[in-house]
């Protein structure tokens, strides 16, 4: 007789539970911040201060979180999709009034021993409460527009906020999550087309409303080559950095554009370019396997997960992440405008490593408790 997959419960021995983990997801994540560490070492002059010992630090705490995270029931976290999101679009507006400034915009929050960017966890609320959404919605409700108001609205209320700090590189990033939940969820091709549409149309409206600096960003992006020692420095140097690492690299510590300090934010989010400076064509090529494998590795944890919130929510981080990746690795090859997203796990930042690392927590919760069975609502 062929035994089913035994049910899970509360009651779950938590040895039990470690077991379930992914270990091999576990060990990808690992050699990413590894990566990472190394990165900022080199970005440091061969120093693991100021950026190499902190970000270490911030990633053990976060593996452990994460792993913390996976341990509790996943419908302990479906009842709390809700709640989250609440508390996410709170500390927004708190931002709004009492907001840390930094670089010309308002996105933290200083608690005193640590600044804290609700913006970015925004991008793990959002796909958790889309998730909940659409866990129970029907073919025939992924066709009504009045079911699919509600989720919209889940979307733009945050992006708003966010657009008024100003920063357009995270609401894209949350408006591309909800498009993906959108997609995953079964929602008709055509309501992408309208949306598409509609988008271009909306063009020299959202054109007229951007900053000065979000247009010439634009601008430079088109023609970098137009203003050269100011804002097209920062994309023309990480052409000739990237490109003067060749096939092979210069070698770990002898990229001359981050040696001499030609290459800015190469802690942040020009990291991608000082790697491929010292490691070359092979070592961006193996970085990005190591991205990829991580992404088909979210993918198979997902197929695994009996229910639709958890099958949503793993896939929808794990895309979240890869559009970080994509986003990063294009904007400092020119491919697209500058719009300060960092590389994840790579860049130095504390908010943005450990939003990725609750992300994946999440993640693995659903995996853990992939056979549970889940509330209807």
């Amino acid at each position: 007789m062929i035994k089913s997959a035994p049910s899970l419960d509360n009651n779950m021995n938590i040895f039990n539970k470690l077991s379930r983990l992914s270990w091999g997801f576990i060990t990808l994540i690992i050699v990413i911040a590894f990566i990472g560490f190394t990165a900022l070492y080199s970005a440091a002059g061969g120093n693991f201060d100021p950026w190499a010992s902190r970000q270490i630090t911030r990633f053990c705490v976060g593996i452990a979180g994460m792993i913390i995270i996976a341990m509790f029931d996943i419908r302990w976290w479906y009842r709390l999709a809700y709640p989250l999101y609440i508390l996410g679009f709170i500390l927004l507006v708190i931002v709004e009034i009492k907001g840390q400034i930094g670089m010309g915009a308002q996105r933290w929050i200083d608690l005193g021993f640590i600044q804290i960017q609700p913006s970015e966890a925004m991008k793990i609320v959002v796909v958790l409460a889309l998730a909940k959404y659409f866990h129970t919605a029907t073919p025939e409700e992924m066709k009504s527009p009045r079911f699919l108001t509600p989720a919209v609205f889940l979307i733009l209320a945050p992006v708003g906020l966010v657009l008024l700090q100003p920063d357009l590189g995270t609401s894209l990033m949350i408006v591309m999550a909800g498009i993906t939940m959108f997609f995953l969820s079964g929602a008709p091709i055509l309501y992408f087309i309208v949306g598409g549409v509609l988008a271009v149309l909306s063009l020299p409206v959202a054109w007229s409303l951007m900053h000065s600096y979000q247009k010439q960003r634009v601008l430079t992006f088109l023609n970098p080559e137009s203003d050269p020692l100011g804002s097209g420095y920062h994309i023309i140097q990480s052409k000739i950095a990237i490109g003067s690492g060749g096939i092979e690299g210069k070698g770990f510590l002898q990229g001359t554009q981050s040696r001499l300090n030609f290459l800015p934010e190469k802690q942040t989010d020009f990291i991608f370019t000082l790697w491929v400076e010292e490691w070359g064509l092979i070592g961006g090529l193996f970085l990005f396997g190591v991205f990829g494998a991580l992404f088909l590795y979210g993918h198979i944890i997902a197929q695994k997960i009996r229910y639709s919130f958890g099958r949503l929510l793993a896939v929808g981080l794990i895309v979240n992440f890869s559009l970080y990746v994509f986003i990063n690795t294009a904007m400092v090859m020119g491919l697209i405008p500058v719009v300060g997203a960092p590389l994840p796990m790579i860049s130095y930042g504390g908010t943005s490593m450990l939003t990725v690392l609750v992300g994946f927590g999440l993640m693995l919760s659903a995996y853990v408790h992939r056979d549970a069975k889940m509330p209807r609502m």
